[in-house]
């Protein structure tokens, strides 16, 4: 039997969340449990002990942001997975929401089949960018806006996205740990990001590692 991916929609229109209802109803692996219109009674019912395996969330809510109730919900409950939904795909509100816990990011306007691959893209524990929002990443232009990285900074990334320590990246590649941690924070500067996690994921979805 196929697991079902449990949903909570998070929306302050209910237009909105009629929509996604309307979009996933018949997918028989994907069932909708709980959708609410602010952050506040996403945490509350949470807190209540409901399983859910990820949230569909929009940034623009009342009160709370999407982008502070994204942070609460990966603090408090780290194993539900987050898919940010907005009409903005600015790259800093992309990196925002990876910053802080997010899998996935899809414009509004994407269709029912990109929602569905998003879905099962992130619940299969992988990071999902809607076609739009990767346009967005990578410039108009068309060719990739990657961050200017050394020779060495790349030799560094790797290391990191292997999951090395500072003091085993030293010791790899003959540096000293000082060295080492001037490196790294240039690479998060580069990136503008300020956890691994998030710089990890962005450098996958850009093909530097």
């Amino acid at each position: 039997m196929n697991k079902i991916i449990s949903l909570m929609l998070v929306d302050d229109h209910q237009m909105v969340l009629e929509g996604l209802k309307s979009l996933l109803q018949h997918h028989h692996d994907i069932e909708i449990r709980y959708a609410c219109t602010n952050g506040q009674a996403a945490l509350n019912y949470l807190a209540g002990g409901n399983h859910i395996d990820m949230v569909l969330l929009d940034i623009n809510l009342p009160g709370m942001n999407g982008f502070e109730l994204c942070k609460h919900i990966k603090k408090k409950f780290p194993a539900i997975k987050i898919i940010a939904l907005s009409t903005h795909q600015e790259r800093s509100a992309v990196t925002r929401m990876l910053q802080n816990g997010a899998s996935g990011f899809l414009s509004k306007s994407a269709d029912g089949k990109e929602l569905s691959a998003a879905i099962h893209a992130v619940d299969a524990n992988g990071i999902y960018l809607g076609a739009e929002i990767q346009q967005e990443m990578t410039g108009a232009s068309g060719t990739a806006a990657l961050p200017k990285l050394t020779r060495r900074e790349k030799e560094i990334l790797i290391q990191i996205a292997e999951g090395k320590t500072t003091s085993q990246i030293a010791e790899a590649l003959f540096l000293s740990h000082l060295t080492v941690e001037t490196h790294r924070r240039n690479i998060m500067q580069k990136y503008e990001v300020n956890n691994v996690a998030a710089l990890i994921r962005l450098a996958m979805e850009q093909g530097m590692i």
